[in-house]
């Protein structure tokens, strides 16, 4: 087949000579492919290595050229992968990849999405879609096992950060909201339809991890089943209030005329010990999976408020302290962290004052 040869990690395979490498891409031939997204492969292979399940079934439900398939196949023991693609071109690339790997515990399934996750059932289900994943949710939850993994990207970042609101409410049934919090309540806001999802068959969900990246959403999520499940769950959704000109904002389990973006998922976000145990080693690019690791590691996951210092900055009519003298500062008051959201965000459950005071004590350090 016309293609060029990638290497990820430890895993080579074909992929379309033309074929997107930055942002959400564009589908430029039959079957799409975003070099970009090898560091969303990394985390998918850090993930299921440090998880360690034994005989674990796999689906990648919408495979395009199988480099997530042939990579976990490849590269995570004791896993038997099906890699499904409704596009016949795409399972041609599929087919050439499990060869050139000389995999045995990779197959190729040229199946609508539907029909193959309403007949098998699967420990883990990836979805992977070229834009929003809300379409495939259902089929993607009925294939999931009882304690299964549910991993799903949603590329359609810009509605679920509040860049196009009626979009997002169309599609999430859920109002985003602009600002420092945006990709926080964007992701929550995935997190909680994933939520609301589950509920509706009787099924709850525990992350594992959730995290924002480049152009997308990821979230993994353990799949628990009964209504007991479902009903814990739901406990854990809720709304956030933001005034732009106080800077004040809160979290609420109900809505009202200040708690009005959601709902969305006010949870935590990781789970910290399979954090503990996910390593960047032969990753391919080791350096940014070292350093998102040890960010996750640190940040404070619970309290669904994040701050931009050049929000402060603006409302205290004052220079920008360095960001390490602020951080400090703020964790001498109470919990406060660096987020993977931005260079210039933090996350902390202090009062406002509080927040404006470590600052205003930041600033006069360093003058």
């Amino acid at each position: 087949m016309n293609g060029v040869r990638i290497k990820e990690g430890g895993t080579e395979f074909m992929v379309p000579e033309e074929h997107s490498v930055k942002g959400p891409g564009k589908i430029r031939g039959s079957v799409f492919f975003n070099s970009q997204m090898a560091f969303n492969r990394d985390v998918n292979i850090m993930l299921l290595k440090a998880l360690g399940r034994k005989n674990m079934s796999v689906a990648d439900a919408m495979s395009a050229t199988g480099a997530r398939a042939v990579r976990i196949a490849n590269e995570v023991p004791d896993t038997f992968v099906t890699a499904n693609d409704i596009n016949a071109d795409a399972v041609e690339y599929i087919k050439q990849n499990i060869e050139l790997n000389s995999l045995e515990n990779c197959v190729p399934s040229n199946r609508p999405l539907g029909s193959l996750l309403a007949e098998e059932s699967f420990d883990y289900v990836d979805l992977d879609p070229f834009g929003s994943p809300v379409p495939f949710l259902h089929a993607a939850i009925s294939g999931c096992r009882r304690k299964g993994i549910l991993a799903v990207t949603a590329t359609d970042a810009a509605p679920l950060s509040g860049a196009h609101r009626a979009k997002c409410e169309r599609r999430y049934s859920a109002r985003p909201l602009r600002g420092p919090m945006c990709h926080e309540a964007g992701l929550r806001i995935l997190m909680g339809h994933i939520c609301r999802e589950l509920a509706r068959l009787d099924r709850g969900m525990v992350p594992l991890l959730s995290f924002s990246a480049d152009h997308y959403f990821r979230t993994y999520i353990l799949v628990e089943n009964g209504a007991a499940a479902a009903d814990r769950s739901l406990s854990q959704m809720g709304y956030i209030s933001y005034d732009q000109t106080t800077m004040e904002r809160g979290f609420a389990s109900e809505t009202d005329k200040d708690h009005k973006y959601g709902p969305l998922w006010g949870g935590k976000l990781f789970d910290r010990e399979l954090l503990s145990r996910m390593s960047s080693e032969g990753m391919s690019d080791p350096r940014r999976c070292a350093s998102i690791l040890e960010m996750w590691r640190q940040e404070i996951d619970s309290v669904p408020l994040v701050y931009s210092v050049d929000e402060i900055s603006s409302f205290t009519k004052r220079p920008t302290p360095k960001f390490e003298d602020l951080m400090e500062s703020l964790r001498r008051r109470g919990d406060a962290s660096r987020t993977h959201l931005g260079p210039v965000l933090f996350k902390t459950s202090l009062p406002l004052e509080e927040i404006v005071s470590a600052y205003d004590e930041a600033y006069s350090a360093g003058h």
